[in-house]
């Protein structure tokens, strides 16, 4: 009996969108989490009377066939790239995009991969890194003896040196848009690596056009509404649910068909 097979399908798929839907709630406070949204696509059809063809020979072309449908499955767990809430940390160091655009960072391997996340601090050396450790692209180092840091909302590093009247300029945040920024690949640690899907990185500043600007001091907050997620959350049992159900009646049905046949 195909809708066995056809609501098992269901269920797995709402298995899945239940594991996307957990991991947005696990993130709700993860600094600039992106939400994830399943995605799902029909299976292919079994065609029991094509139409648009003749039933029988020297007769009228049937106007629409039966075509059965034989489940679902998940085509995508897409990243929804909107602006997550700005808040306010009072570090110096922290920094958020506010519109588009992704910091550049070197990869243990030295390849670049980009964050939203500018939660950044400073390593040893005084270079410029995220919380895990990966330094900013450019690299730019603040001195040991800088009582004052300061950065534009066009991405430019000044620090005063000791009590001198005038600041001194390190450098500039580079920032980097894609063109479909959904077919980035998701790495963990706040982190996306390049694809085919993405394309090129393009590069550019702060307030560029194309670009957002940045805002010291603050942070980007994860863009996963709580409220949505529990109704989506709700959505997605009642699916499984109403899929279960389909198996329980259709083995119904069949144990009928097997007592008749005794």
């Amino acid at each position: 009996m195909r809708a066995l097979a056809i609501a098992a399908t269901g269920m797995d798929a709402q298995q899945t969108n239940l594991e996307v839907i957990a991991n947005n709630i696990a993130n709700i406070n993860t600094t600039s989490f992106k939400r994830g949204r399943a995605e799902f696509t029909d299976l292919l059809y079994q065609t029991e009377r094509a139409q648009g063809v003749a039933n029988r020979a020297n007769q009228s072309v049937v106007p629409e066939g039966a075509n059965i449908g034989l489940g679902v499955q998940t085509s995508a767990v897409r990243k929804l790239h909107t602006q997550g809430e700005i808040s306010s940390t009072g570090n110096d160091l922290d920094v958020a995009i506010v519109g588009k655009g992704f910091f550049m960072v070197e990869g243990g391997d030295g390849s670049t991969l980009y964050t939203r996340a500018g939660a950044f601090n400073k390593d040893a050396n005084g270079r410029l890194v995220t919380i895990d450790g990966y330094g900013v692209m450019p690299n730019i180092t603040i001195p040991d003896d800088a009582t004052e840091i300061t950065i534009s909302q066009d991405g430019i590093v000044s620090v005063r040196v000791g009590t001198e009247e005038n600041l001194t300029e390190l450098g500039q945040l580079q920032l980097s848009n894609f063109v479909n920024e959904a077919g980035l690949k998701p790495l963990g640690d706040n982190l996306f690596q390049q694809t085919e899907a993405s394309g090129e990185a393009v590069v550019g500043v702060a307030q560029d056009t194309g670009f957002g600007y940045v805002k010291q001091g603050y942070l980007e907050s994860s863009n996963v509404d709580a409220v949505k997620e529990i109704t989506d959350l709700i959505s997605a049992q009642r699916a499984y649910e109403m899929n279960s159900k389909v198996i329980t009646t259709a083995d119904e049905m069949a144990t009928i068909v097997s007592q008749n046949l005794k």
